[in-house]
Formats: structure tokens, C-alpha cells, sequence
């Protein structure tokens, strides 16, 4: 990629994405595939006046670690690592995988295991409220997408507006276009989302709505919050997989009753999703729904930080709500499923159509 985008990437990581202040203590984390990104992340971060910490991980680590870890090393949380998470101040994480399909061969059990050993971590992270995620292009993310490498870059680029002069002022004009959706969205009490095979409502009143303009993933693009647990009711059929832990998951068919899945089918991996389900009492409940406004993100490439942003879509994620949108539900579970609403959906507030044919007609 053209260091010319690396090198603003790296600055709207440090200058918009998170709060940086001299003295701060910030973490980026990758692998090596992201090598020239962690490097421009970590000259902006000096030149800031934090104090950067540095992990880069081989990727061949995780699957033998899998390969090779007794019981109780899955389920181990390193102190070392909590006490760092205490200590910083905030974290840039970089997604860079050499290959999307390391783990399939990975027993679910193993993965829940791990999962749930690492929530005390990701709880203090989330608690801080100053992290940003972003991907960076590699040749297994361009092949999941049906993409040359070089097709998938620009991709990228465009979707975190990196080929404009000033990314981050288009961040902070497109802050303030979610902010109107989001202030609609918290005087609202009932939403409902219909489309082919799908009719589902859920309440969130009382819950706050939540502004992704970039601050919490690059690229931003939606608006979220947490509906309330006990609320869903109706039925949904996906849009799109899910791709985790090396597995994908298509043809997704849930079915709510009281917030909670009492039914759930799939047409690919069906068992790896009723696992998955399984794996404690928040997962059958919904953590998250999400709107997505990023129209600079028009096609669906298996990478979850784009694919939940497509401008006309919703996602309802199942499992760990956010506090911050006041939602108590807890779960090692965190699994955003996409609905496309362009062909022929509605998204309503309190019975009035906010959005049809994922055009919104506030």
C-alpha cells in the first residue's frame, strides 16, 4: 500500500480514532503482517509524547496453542496481562491474519474455554472507553472478499476515507450526520425490523444510543445500542455468514421469544452455532443492535469491522451488551449477524418508518 495512506492511517488512529496525551501509556497490538502500520502508529504515537507499548504476534501461535495447551492453560488469564490492562491508558489493535481459517479445525469447546478466560481483559478494555480496532489488508482478508490484494486495498482505503486530503475532518462532518440518528434514536422506544423471512421487534427504552464515528472501530459507520434483554420477539434470517474462529456460519435463522433464541438453524455449520449458543446464559439473548451508515461500504467482504457498517443494514449481535448503552447482558459470546434492508426492508421507530429500501427517510 501506498505509504502515503499508511501514514495517514496512522494518523487518524492517533489523532482521531483514541485520546492521546503526552505521558499516556498506549498499546498497539498485530501481527507481523502489519509491520509498516504498527511502525507509522508508533512514530505518530512518540511524536504525540505517549509512551507506546509494542505486541506483535506470529500467526502461526494461536493455532498451536490449541494444538498444544492443556486444560488449564486454555482457561489461564495471565495476571501480567490484566495488570497492563490497568495500566494503560489506551489500546490500538490491528487485525492482520495470514489466513481466516487457521482454527477450523478447533474444537468449539476449546474456543469457549479461552473465550470466557479472556473476559476479564476485554471488560477492563471496553470499561476504558479508549480503543480503536482496525484491519489491515492482507492476501487471506483479499481471497475471503473475492478480491485481488490490490482491489481489496483500495477497498480500505476508501472505506476509511484515506484518498480524501483530511480524513479526519470527513470523520468528524460524518460524526455529526450518525449524531442526528442517534439523538432520534434514544427518544425511541420500539423497534421494529422487517424484510423477507424477517419480522423482529425489540425495546430499548431507556438505553443509550451510541455514535461509531471512528472513534471505537476504523473505519466507524453505525449507530448502536443495547436492546433490552427480555424484549425480542419474532424471527430473522440473515442476510449474510458469519465468519469466527475459522469457521463460516451462512443461512443464519433465529427465532426470539421473551429476548431470548428459542430456535436457532443454519444452513452452514449449524452445530458450531447451537455450540456457540450454549456457552452461557447471555449468549441466546441479544447484546447489540447496530445501524449502519457507512455508505462508502457498498459490498459485503467477510470482514466483520466493514460488513456491519454497509450503509442499509442492521445487525443484531448476540451476547455481551455494552454498559455504556446501558445493557447488563453478559456473555464471552459477541457475535454481530447482518441484515440488509436494501431489498426491500424497514427499519421503524415506534411505528414510523425511519428507513425503507435502506435509504433512511427521517
Amino acid at each position: 500500500m501506498d505509504t502515503r495512506y499508511i501514514d495517514r492511517w496512522a494518523r487518524l488512529l492517533v489523532q482521531y480514532a483514541i485520546s492521546v496525551r503526552k505521558d499516556s501509556i498506549v498499546k498497539v497490538r498485530g501481527t507481523v503482517e502489519a509491520r509498516v502500520l504498527i511502525h507509522a502508529a508508533y512514530r505518530e504515537l512518540l511524536r504525540a509524547g505517549a509512551h507506546p507499548r509494542i505486541t506483535v504476534a506470529l500467526p502461526e501461535l494461536t493455532h498451536t496453542f490449541y494444538a498444544e495447551a492443556s486444560d488449564g492453560q486454555l482457561a489461564y488469564c495471565s495476571p501480567l496481562d490484566v495488570q497492563e490492562a490497568d495500566a494503560l491508558d489506551g489500546i490500538i489493535t490491528i487485525r492482520a491474519d495470514a489466513s481466516t481459517r487457521e482454527l477450523s479445525n478447533v474444537p468449539p469447546a476449546k474456543q469457549v474455554v479461552t473465550q470466557k478466560a479472556a473476559l476479564p481483559l476485554s471488560e477492563r478494555i471496553i470499561g476504558k472507553d479508549n480503543w480503536t480496532l482496525t484491519l489491515f489488508p492482507t492476501c487471506a482478508y483479499a481471497q475471503d472478499a473475492d478480491m485481488a490484494l490490490a482491489d481489496f486495498e483500495d477497498f480500505v482505503i476508501h472505506a476509511m476515507h484515506l484518498d480524501d486530503d483530511d480524513p479526519v475532518a470527513f470523520w468528524k462532518q460524518q460524526s455529526r450526520r450518525q449524531s442526528k440518528l442517534a439523538r432520534r434514536l434514544k427518544d425511541t422506544k420500539l423497534v421494529r425490523i422487517t424484510a423477507p423471512d424477517t419480522d423482529i421487534t425489540l425495546a430499548i427504552a431507556g438505553r443509550t444510543p451510541l455514535n461509531d464515528d471512528g472513534h471505537r472501530n476504523m473505519p466507524g459507520g453505525e449507530v448502536f445500542t443495547a436492546p433490552i434483554e427480555d424484549s425480542a420477539e419474532g424471527h430473522i434470517r440473515y442476510s449474510f455468514p458469519v465468519v469466527a474462529f475459522g469457521r463460516e456460519i451462512s443461512g443464519i435463522y433465529l427465532e426470539f421469544k421473551r429476548g431470548k433464541v428459542v430456535k436457532a438453524c443454519a444452513e452452514k455449520n449449524q452445530d458450531f452455532l447451537r455450540t456457540m449458543l450454549d456457552s452461557d446464559p447471555g449468549a441466546r439473548r441479544l447484546g447489540e443492535l447496530g445501524i449502519g451508515m457507512n455508505y462508502g461500504i457498498t459490498r459485503f467482504v467477510r470482514a466483520i469491522l466493514f460488513d456491519e457498517k454497509i450503509g442499509g443494514t442492521v445487525h443484531l449481535a448476540l451476547g455481551r451488551s455494552y454498559p455504556k448503552c446501558g445493557g447488563v447482558n453478559k456473555s464471552s459470546l459477541h457475535w454481530d449477524m447482518i441484515k440488509d434492508l436494501r431489498p426491500g426492508g424497514t427499519l421503524a421507530f415506534d411505528g414510523v418508518v425511519v428507513q425503507k429500501d435502506g435509504k433512511f427517510v427521517l
